[in-house]
């Protein structure tokens, strides 16, 4: 993993790290990302992509990346050493996520609901409780023509994919173009995944509810003093979502037709920017449109 770092850095040249997100799946936010990595590729040699939907993550199944290294992400939560505990509950009474109760004069932790923030252990007289090692996803590192694949997903049921997005930046190199593929909406890991993002682009696709949807994320970019614009996706003749953006003086970075074709393409799960020019020349444009905004 470290030599794919190094490797990368050498040949980068400018930090552009761009976060594409949306308000609800389905917009084509994967599709923008996936592209624009492609086409940023072709153009200067190199780019990185990060997939953040770590509840399903996606971009990989286009770019099919070879030489990958799995790695697993952890999390510490307590354990009790019986042989030390005196019941003094001191480590039920700090939980504020009711991670913990006294069963049978010893301490039970309901894992699922840790928040892994070691206060039972600071709290406890005895030192009866110790942090360990528990596994809640993995993330994957490859490399699909020249571009860098790191990918990261959730085991079932967890509850949070906080650690493993915080885990997949740390993979940020210090220059060049990065595409981070937000999850959908704008809880906590959306959050997560655009906090070292130097520009924002928000997909909508031309419908009331794709409207109500961006509504949100445009708030979040806000809230977080991000730059941003938005990607008019599967645009036709009636569009809420360019009239949502004409009210709230929002900057169109570019508009994407309905097109059957690009359909198709993307559904087979193949890179449009690598099997036809024209669709190359369509995310390279979009792709100049946001290196303005960030000059």
């Amino acid at each position: 993993m470290r030599t794919y770092t190094r490797a990368f850095t050498t040949m980068a040249k400018n930090k552009k790290t761009i976060a594409v997100l949306s308000g609800k799946g389905g917009t084509g936010k994967t599709l923008l990302s996936v592209n624009l990595a492609a086409a940023a590729q072709k153009i200067t040699g190199h780019s990185l992509y990060i997939d953040c939907d770590v509840e399903e993550p996606n971009g990989h199944l286009f770019f099919q990346p070879e030489n990958t290294v799995t790695e697993k992400v952890c999390v510490k939560i307590p354990c009790a050493d019986e042989a030390l505990c005196v019941g003094c509950r001191k480590c039920v009474d700090i939980c504020n996520f009711n991670a913990l109760a006294f069963v049978k004069n010893r301490p039970m932790l309901f894992d699922e609901i840790c928040h892994s923030c070691a206060g039972c252990v600071i709290v406890c007289p005895q030192d009866a409780m110790r942090e360990k090692d528990r596994e809640i996803g993995h993330v994957t590192l490859g490399w699909s023509q020249g571009v860098r694949v790191v990918t990261g997903e959730i085991n079932p049921g967890e509850a949070s994919g906080v650690p493993v997005i915080k885990r997949l930046l740390m993979e940020l190199p210090e220059t060049g173009y990065t595409f981070i593929d937000c999850p959908p909406g704008s809880a906590c890991i959306v959050m997560e995944s655009i906090k070292e993002a130097d520009f924002c682009v928000l997909a909508a696709e031309p419908t009331v509810f794709g409207a109500h949807n961006l509504a949100m994320v445009h708030e979040l970019v806000e809230v977080f003093n991000k730059p941003f614009g938005v990607l008019l996706n599967k645009c036709q003749e009636e569009n809420p979502v360019g009239e949502y953006c004409a009210e709230k003086g929002i900057d169109i970075l570019g508009r994407i037709p309905f097109d059957r074709q690009l359909g198709k393409i993307n559904s087979q799960a193949q890179i449009a920017a690598r099997v036809r020019e024209d669709y190359f020349r369509l995310f390279s444009s979009l792709l100049d449109s946001i290196d303005i905004r960030l000059k």
